[in-house]
């Protein structure tokens, strides 16, 4: 198995990996969606690829936090036969280092505090972060890039795409 940035030809893998992790459409649309959007940011979608197969995919893109820029982690999925062995965890230590080239402070994520404070994400209100939806308490959580230096704090803004899941 590979980690590796997508390529154009990843498209219709990464769509399949998605509704075979969610059981619907809603995250592979919102891949193409952002895909389309200006909060895409080419190098920041990587995958885990297994002798041609994509078997996971982490996708980071741009938010707002009270109009200064930053980054979000999502969606993440993997196939569910080849869940719980590293690949979610090798596509998103890929896309993090990637993110970190960006010059960009933060990177944000909605998700088990469980299994993202393993790559280093911590609560977001500990940093003056909100989430754009009510009671995600610990669930929102945040990762400081090289480049954090005390700012940005206040409510995190996602792109079209996400509100119009």
């Amino acid at each position: 198995m590979i980690v590796r940035p997508e390529t154009p030809r990843d498209g219709g893998a990464i769509h399949r990996v998605h509704v075979a992790a969610f059981g619907d459409t809603d995250e592979a649309d919102l891949v193409n969606a952002l895909r389309a959007s200006e909060a895409w940011i080419d190098g920041l979608s990587w995958v885990a690829d297994d002798n041609g197969l994509v078997i996971a995919h982490a996708l980071i893109s741009r938010v707002e936090i009270d109009e200064a820029p930053a980054l979000s982690l999502a969606p993440v999925s993997v196939l569910p036969e080849r869940q719980r062995q590293g690949h979610g965890t090798a596509v998103i230590r890929a896309a993090l280092d990637a993110a970190r080239a960006t010059g960009l402070p933060l990177v944000v994520v909605l998700g088990d505090p469980a299994y993202y404070r393993r790559l280093g994400f911590q609560p977001a209100a500990d940093y003056h972060l909100s989430a754009p939806w009510p009671g995600v308490a610990d669930a929102f959580q945040v990762l400081l890039l090289p480049s954090y230096a005390g700012q940005p704090q206040g409510k995190v803004s996602y792109p079209v795409p996400f509100k119009e899941m």
